[in-house]
């Protein structure tokens, strides 16, 4: 089915001022939230007034809808469908940089997601908030800065493998040569040894922490 206009879902003229806009959305929001409305189609219609909330609350999205219509959603990264209504997602990737390197070597992975629950009142729901949560990640050890080795000590590069963290072993065979390259045993990928570990991490490197961060909970969120 064809998407209706998003002026047309906040029942306000294309000229409405960014007061207008909130206004409308605060008004249809409270009337279709799924907490409050339980008629057939409600949640439906409370997704699209977020929907068109979402574009026409941002100044370059919504002009990106003046010019070319739904069809300017290419314009955007995640279009303007992007907007989720799973709730808190993943907004704690930003505290989980990783990837390998585009060495070969084994380079830093990207921690899992974190989850928790938060309790928050139907307006909070319906018009977005902030809030502190606590949470506990591994960082790198306070003494040792990561390395895993007792301060004003170095790790030593791994003989077996000469710091690569890969072992290469060639076999013969009656199809000709083969090259097996797997994780090297000794240093388990790292490249490197730790002869004198930290006393604090235990040679691991890290350290678990308890923070307090401070996380957007967008309007508009369902349930999760």
């Amino acid at each position: 089915m064809a998407k209706r206009d998003y002026y047309e879902v906040l029942g306000i003229e294309k000229n409405a001022s960014d007061s207008d806009i909130k206004t409308a959305y605060r008004k249809l929001a409270m009337q279709y939230h799924p907490d409050r409305n339980h008629e057939a189609g409600a949640e439906d219609k409370f997704k699209e007034v977020n929907e068109a909330y979402e574009i026409l609350s941002n100044r370059e999205k919504r002009d990106a809808y003046d010019h070319y219509g739904h069809g300017g959603e290419n314009m955007f990264g995640q279009g303007f469908e992007g907007f989720g209504f799973d709730g808190m997602g993943s907004i704690f990737d930003a505290f989980f940089g990783g990837g390998r390197t585009s060495g070969g070597k084994p380079g830093p992975e990207r921690g899992a997601d974190l989850q928790c629950s938060v309790s928050i009142t139907l307006e909070e729901a319906a018009f977005g908030c902030e809030k502190e949560i606590p949470i506990t990640r591994v960082e790198s050890c306070s003494q040792c800065h990561g390395s895993g080795s007792r301060p004003g000590t170095q790790p030593e590069q791994c003989p077996e493998c000469g710091g690569s963290g890969q072992v290469r072993r060639v076999q013969q065979s009656i199809f000709g040569r083969f090259t097996n390259i797997t994780t090297c045993p000794r240093c388990r990928g790292e490249g490197r040894i730790v002869n004198d570990p930290c006393q604090q991490c235990r040679g691991t490197g890290r350290e678990k922490f308890q923070r307090t961060i401070r996380v957007n909970i967008p309007a508009g969120v369902d349930s999760g």
